[in-house]
């Protein structure tokens, strides 16, 4: 078959394109594979088929990783809308709005970040649905859902979740600090932390331990605007994902004698795959979608 034919006369599939996409976001063939219920081989023929209809390759392969062509990052850019309009279209069709409460639970930077934008879309596409929110750290909020007390938790993880959970997107931890204030390179690392547990000081801690660099603790806060601000007055310094970066603040790194941090991962654990659950998450991935960045680069 001709590729450019097939381009121009082939519409494009959604079961393909939504394959495509759990390729970007999960991370791997394989992990798509367990969460669409396919063989990696089919994920594999999904990925083919869809390159074929839009003629051009989506995905670049080497030997240990796959990444997003132009074209790619391209057809992800557009293809959670096509999804979501689809499903609005059937929503519609359907002539069922979601009605009732739904139980959320998220993690207090989730909350103050993402949660606007994600509440925002819920409300456009189901405004006869309620909403309760509890804000806490993710470890007690999942334990909380095991007693029945939240339908749905929105939370992050350093480590991959392999069962209940669904990953929306993951970025890079940084380390932030004042950049009009400077950093004495003689003195232990001042730090801004969450109380424990919270995988941010966790992973503060656990990265300067390993690289043998001397800290101590002068702000706690389970607030993100307090720890923000702490890092913006020069107070101390604090860690963040990369995508909550705000005015007055300056990356810190290996030139400031810093070591790497992992990666955050932003997951939702339903309770259930009920509607108004499943409308949230679509909602809170599209958000996610705004603060992904490129080039990105996927397990293979």
């Amino acid at each position: 078959m001709d590729i450019l034919t097939a381009a121009d006369g082939v519409p494009l599939d959604t079961v393909l394109l939504r394959t495509f996409l759990e390729v970007v976001d999960s991370g791997s063939f394989a992990m798509a594979a367990e969460r669409l219920a396919l063989t990696p081989s089919a994920v594999s023929g999904h990925i083919k088929r869809l390159e074929l209809i839009v003629g051009v390759g989506l995905l670049t392969r080497t030997t240990r990783r796959l990444e997003l062509t132009q074209g790619g990052d391209t057809l992800y850019a557009h293809g959670r809308n096509i999804l979501d309009l689809e499903r609005e279209v059937r929503a519609k069709l359907r002539g069922a709005p979601l009605r009732g409460l739904l139980r959320v639970g998220a993690s207090e930077d989730f909350a103050g970040t993402w949660l606007p934008k994600v509440l925002q879309r819920f409300r456009q596409w189901h405004p006869e649905a309620t909403i309760d929110l509890k804000v806490g750290v993710t470890a007690d909020l999942l334990r909380q859902q095991e007693r029945g007390r939240l339908d749905l938790v929105f939370g992050k993880q350093c480590n991959r979740v392999e069962k209940g959970g669904e990953l929306l997107w993951e970025e890079p931890l940084i380390w932030v600090f004042s950049e009009d204030q400077p950093l004495d390179p003689d003195q232990p690392l001042p730090l801004a932390v969450f109380p424990d547990p919270c995988i941010y000081r966790e992973s503060a801690i656990t990265a300067l331990n390993k690289a043998g660099r001397a800290w101590r603790l002068v702000f706690e806060s389970s607030s993100m605007a307090g720890c923000l601000s702490a890092a913006r007055s020069g107070f101390a310094v604090t860690v963040i994902a990369e995508s909550q970066r705000v005015e007055g603040l300056c990356v810190l790194g290996r030139e400031q004698g810093l070591p790497k941090l992992p990666v955050a991962r932003f997951y939702a654990f339903p309770r259930s795959d009920s509607p108004a659950s499943m409308a949230l998450i679509d909602a809170a991935r599209r958000a996610g979608q705004q603060v992904r960045f490129s080039p990105r680069a996927l397990r293979g």
